[in-house]
């Protein structure tokens, strides 16, 4: 049984991340969703919100789990779940060099572990989380863009913030 983890933010999930989830899931025989945190962003949901979203997009995807560890290292999630992937989504060549850098040290921190690129399609190459808040926030439809459950939870958490 090939067990593999794609660790992110999620501040919200979004169709990218969605299509990089669905793609990965049908490639391995269970995928953990694992909520870390990123001390270089500013959050919009908390962890436990974000939890929460993701469990209610991915609930029909019946080999897909949504955990959150906020405060670990991603080889250290990896190795607890008996992970030996770490899958990534890549956008464009930005998204291609930062992650190869990423993947490059946990290669280093856990040789055991291997990580695998998934690319977007061209419909989802643009749509980045922090772009998704930002048209939330002055009132943008981000419909097309994100889940349905996403977009209500956006609209809401926006709403608070007024």
């Amino acid at each position: 049984m090939v067990k593999a983890i794609f660790p992110g933010s999620f501040d919200p999930l979004t169709n990218g991340h969605l299509e990089t989830i669905k793609t990965a899931a049908k490639m391995f025989d269970e995928l953990f969703v694992v909520i870390m945190t990123n001390t270089q962003k500013k959050y919009l949901f908390d962890e436990k919100e974000r939890v929460e979203l993701a469990k209610k997009v991915l609930n029909p995807i019946t080999n897909v789990e949504v955990i959150g560890r906020p405060l670990e290292l991603t080889v250290d999630v990896a190795r607890k779940l008996h992970a030996s992937i770490i899958v990534r989504g890549l956008r464009n060549d930005a998204d291609f060099n930062y992650e190869r850098e990423i993947a490059q040290i946990n290669k280093t921190l856990a040789p055991e572990l291997n990580t695998v690129f998934l690319l977007t399609s061209p419909e989802n190459s643009f749509i980045s989380s922090s772009m998704i808040k930002e048209t939330a926030m002055f009132g943008g439809d981000v419909t097309k863009l994100v889940p349905s459950e996403v977009a209500i939870g956006l609209k809401k958490k926006v709403n608070q913030h007024e």
